[in-house]
């Protein structure tokens, strides 16, 4: 089985990330153009729902699932590893039928009475095969994971991406002629064939190196797994407790912005297209780089697991630190950007540049939630799973204490909602730090508090010396794209010149390996 270094399988998941970010785009442009907007809301009506019911299923298991398989890997204990598949699968595959059903069964009682429009039976309907295929996905992600193998979960999102564009566009304009909700429901079959291709393709590569005989004496490996249920769990119900808490605060949060601005004196349409500009122009731009660090996380949890199984203390530290100096690497250049050509961005995105006044507020806070996905994933190596989902928890309630606290305040308004969001991202963030600092010992070298400092600082003045030699390029939008390469190219510079990057990881890259 083909193990990549940390950086190496970082960096697959990355460009895995661009690749489906890229075709997700691609497919949202396809479906839009020929549904239209009353078939995209269908569409998307029924998206939340499956999501709850995913994260259900899943239950946080892919995350555990990394951490043991990681850990028998490091011992070369192979019974164990298929104690965890046996366990996993059937936990998932009890779950899965059971939301299945559910989802199957509430359907009617979903589209007339919560989403108040009986036409999204069809797309729920249509979708609820996902659930079990996902579920199965899901523990052959996390056991690749577990083995420090990102090439087949990469490999796998680029198919998924791939079959759903093929077929989205076939199904429906096949099924448009039927009605609006008829098409809404084959852009739901198309993403289900994705996934099932998807799916082939793990099982694929599972049996392709197979070492484990799943099937095998099963039962007897089941009912000798009760240790290892135990295990799985002390991870994977704090995971999805901390799943559930961003689920239900992105529930929450639309609530409490309408009734805090309502008070405020704000009329509904312009609290409704104030919160648009918030969370439909801002958020996106701030939330681009996460896919990054995302990736940083999925990679360092096996990492850390492996190292801690090992006692190996002083490598648990280097890769924390090596996540933080890579997510503040990837996470300066978006906060910088965003800042300083705030209004040009949204102006050649979207038209007008009414949101700028969120992302000068919002980008420099933002550089600490790049930090939060691999602090939480540390967490979740350690088996500190349940002081992250608390931090979590933290978390959303003061940032709905301050939003209720500032968004009813006229000279506040929306910039309260943009307040909230920021000082829930922060206290997360520290939180998560706090928390490393106190159980192991972690700490951030002053040295490297002050490098941040001056490449942001560096960055910042760049930045700014290009906008006032350059002003008319922030008019037109190819002049525009140059400044932003030639300023990338400074950044990725100083980079270098700051040991962000070092000698060592970039020999990691096949381009710099000596063949």
């Amino acid at each position: 089985m083909t193990k990549q270094t940390f950086l190496q399988g970082t960096l697959i998941l990355i460009a895995a990330g661009m690749i489906t970010r890229f075709l997700g785009f691609v497919n949202r442009i396809v479906v839009a153009r020929i549904m239209g907007e009353e078939g995209v809301g269908l569409y998307m009506m029924a998206i939340p729902t499956l999501i709850l019911v995913i994260t259900l299923t899943q239950f946080g298991l892919p995350v555990a699932i990394s951490k043991r398989v990681a850990e028998a890997e490091a011992h070369g204990d192979l019974n164990r590893i298929k104690k965890i598949l046996v366990i996993s699968l059937v936990v998932t595959g009890v779950l899965s039928v059971v939301f299945t059903t559910g989802m199957i069964l509430l359907a009617p009682l979903l589209s007339q009475t919560l989403l108040t429009d009986e036409r999204t039976l069809y797309p729920l309907l249509a979708i609820s095969p996902i659930v079990p295929i996902v579920a199965i996905s899901s523990v052959l992600r996390g056991y690749f994971q577990g083995l420090q193998n990102m090439k087949p979960q990469a490999y796998s999102q680029v198919i998924e991406q791939v079959v759903r564009i093929t077929f989205v566009a076939l199904f429906t304009k096949a099924l448009a002629p039927y009605g609006v909700e008829y098409a809404a429901a084959g852009a739901m079959i198309s993403v289900v064939l994705g996934e099932f291709c998807s799916l082939l393709y793990m099982i694929r590569m599972f049996k392709m190196k197979k070492r484990i005989k799943i099937r095998r004496k099963f039962s007897k490996y089941l009912q000798q797994s009760k240790d290892t249920l135990n295990e799985l769990m002390s991870i994977a119900l704090p995971t999805t407790g901390s799943r559930l808490v961003g689920s239900f605060s992105f529930f929450l949060e639309p609530i409490l912005v309408s009734q805090s601005l309502a008070i405020a004196g704000v009329q509904t349409a312009m609290a409704t297209k104030q919160y648009g500009e918030l969370t439909g122009y801002a958020l996106p731009l701030l939330m681009l780089p996460t896919f990054i660090t995302h990736s940083l996380s999925v990679a360092l949890v096996p990492n850390i697991s492996e190292a801690g199984a090992k006692a190996n203390q002083s490598l648990i530290h280097y890769r924390i630190h090596q996540a933080i100096r890579l997510s503040f690497a990837s996470g300066a250049l978006a906060t910088v950007v965003l800042t300083i050509f705030a209004v040009p961005i949204l102006t050649f995105m979207y038209g007008h540049g009414n949101a700028a006044r969120f992302l000068t507020v919002m980008a420099p806070f933002f550089l600490l939630l790049y930090f939060q996905a691999p602090l939480q994933a540390a967490l979740q190596a350690l088996d500190l799973a349940k002081a992250a989902m608390w931090n979590s928890l933290i978390g959303a309630f003061v940032k709905f204490a301050v939003l209720v606290a500032l968004a009813t305040q006229p000279q506040f308004g929306i910039m309260g909602v943009a307040l909230a969001i920021v000082v829930g991202v922060v206290l997360v963030t520290l939180l998560h730090l706090f928390t490393l600092m106190k159980t192991i010992n972690f700490k951030i070298p002053a040295l490297d508090v002050v490098k941040m400092i001056g490449l942001i600082a560096l960055t910042w003045v760049a930045g700014k010396q290009l906008s006032s030699i350059f002003p008319e390029s922030l008019s037109q939008v190819i002049p525009f794209l140059i400044i932003l390469v030639i300023f990338t190219g400074m950044y990725v510079a100083l980079l270098f010149l700051f040991r962000f990057v070092t000698k060592e990881e970039l020999k990691q890259l096949p381009i710099f390996q000596k063949k």
